[in-house]
């Protein structure tokens, strides 16, 4: 099972999965972008705020490619549960709200950094998204690049709904301005019974 943690910057994905390291000690755990060279390619392009939008997205999607072959669909093979923290969701609510506001002749951003992936990608098997609003967000996560300006993630947030929108089935929606501590918990057992099931 394929379980990926998404939610704008700041929502505390990264603490929720250091903690189920504890619980999921035999999981996979991995993230996106990932520690590949193409992962580093990725944060070079991130702190460059004239990085052109469209290679960009083909950045994250060579290593996102490249996270399916060597890391996650090996893990699943051998029947291990895999945790990601961030993945294709990422990618379609960021570069998709990254195409909108750049001089691209692309009029459906988000269902084109879609369909770029259709053709190879393994959706998750279920989706925890930390629901923080784009304020919040900003301040937490620091507003240390441009990913992470309030009004930018606003326009991620609306992306992230209409890919809940479209799948509600598969996304487990968690009250991300809650303490950390409840946080984690709920999590926990959201994931337990997806585990059990």
């Amino acid at each position: 099972m394929l379980i990926t943690l998404e939610g704008l910057d700041g929502s505390g994905k990264t603490t929720v999965w250091e903690a189920l390291h504890d619980v999921y000690s035999d999981a996979t755990f991995t993230r996106e972008p990932t520690n590949s060279w193409y992962g580093d390619a990725v944060y070079r392009s991130l702190s460059d705020p004239d990085a052109d939008p469209l290679a960009e997205l083909f950045l994250y999607t060579a290593d996102h490619a490249n996270h399916l072959s060597e890391t996650v669909e090996p893990a699943l093979a051998d029947g291990d549960l895999v945790i990601s923290d961030r993945y294709s969701d990422s990618r379609f609510a960021y570069q998709g709200a990254t195409l909108a506001r750049a001089d691209v002749d692309i009029e459906r951003p988000l269902e084109y950094v879609r369909g770029v992936h259709a053709a190879f990608s393994r959706p998750p098997d279920a989706t925890i998204y930390l629901d923080l609003d784009p304020k919040t967000a900003a301040e937490r996560a620091g507003r240390t690049d441009k990913f992470e300006r309030d009004g930018y993630l606003a326009a991620v947030g609306e992306n992230y709904e209409r890919l809940i929108d479209a799948d509600p089935g598969r996304f487990h929606r968690v009250d991300a301005t809650r303490s950390p501590e409840d946080v984690i918990a709920r999590v926990e057992a959201i994931v337990a019974n997806l585990v059990e099931r």
